[in-house]
């Protein structure tokens, strides 16, 4: 991990500095080489569990997309949450995520979005890691402290960012959010089998034009818009 600090902007060295210093941070290290030592199959490669702060500096974050944990199948997970490598079949929820962009399938690009990082779109899972097969194998272990952290950190260091909070899990995770400087716009998870489903304070993710009212609220603001789509 030391290593992977030392490649950071300044804003993100400082908090992951202030975090890694903690007691929690050294029981998931602990955890971790565990895993590894019983065999355990870890996604993504250790290479690439920051690879989300690495992409997109703490100043020029603008938007931020929560996912839960990465994916679990192999070679799909590289560090961002949705995305997956180029070469990398579309798991559901990304195929709905580009139902909701693109108007055909045929129009659809490869499964990485690394364009949307480069923009300033932070794509944080909170929890960074996972065991082959296994969905939240690695939760409550002290991932989510630390991203939640890192989540405060935009919250009280930028200004104006839009925070698409899709299904229940991000609506909880965005409930600290500071509504007077930033946008939460909450929809339902992309994936089958909630794409369609509306809630109380929330629409449905499909239909939602989550994407054009990220950027619409950028513009109030007068900053950049994202290019969603290649």
């Amino acid at each position: 991990m030391a290593t992977i600090v030392e490649q950071l902007d300044a804003g993100w060295r400082a908090v992951f500095e202030q975090e890694l210093a903690k007691p929690y941070m050294q029981s998931l290290r602990d955890f971790l080489k565990t895993r590894k030592r019983s065999g355990a199959e870890i996604y993504p490669p250790d290479a690439l569990w920051f690879n989300a702060f690495l992409t997109t500096p703490l100043a020029d974050v603008k938007v931020v997309i929560v996912g839960q944990d990465p994916y679990h199948g192999p070679g799909q997970a590289h560090g961002l949450s949705f995305s997956v490598p180029v070469g990398q079949a579309l798991p559901p929820s990304l195929k709905n995520i580009y139902k909701e962009l693109y108007a055909a399938p045929a129009e659809y690009p490869d499964g990485d979005l690394s364009h949307w990082a480069r923009q300033g779109v932070l794509l944080l899972n909170a929890s960074l890691t996972v065991e082959q097969g296994q969905a939240a194998s690695h939760a409550g272990k002290g991932w989510e402290q630390f991203t939640a952290a890192c989540l405060q950190a935009v919250n009280r260091q930028c200004e104006h960012v839009v925070f698409l909070a899709w299904g229940r899990f991000a609506h909880k995770v965005c409930e600290s959010i500071d509504a007077k400087r930033h946008r939460v716009i909450k929809t339902s998870h992309p994936s089958p089998l909630g794409a369609t489903k509306a809630g109380r304070d929330f629409v449905a993710f499909l239909g939602s034009d989550c994407f054009g009212e990220a950027n619409r609220q950028l513009s109030q603001w007068g900053k950049p818009t994202v290019a969603w789509r290649r």
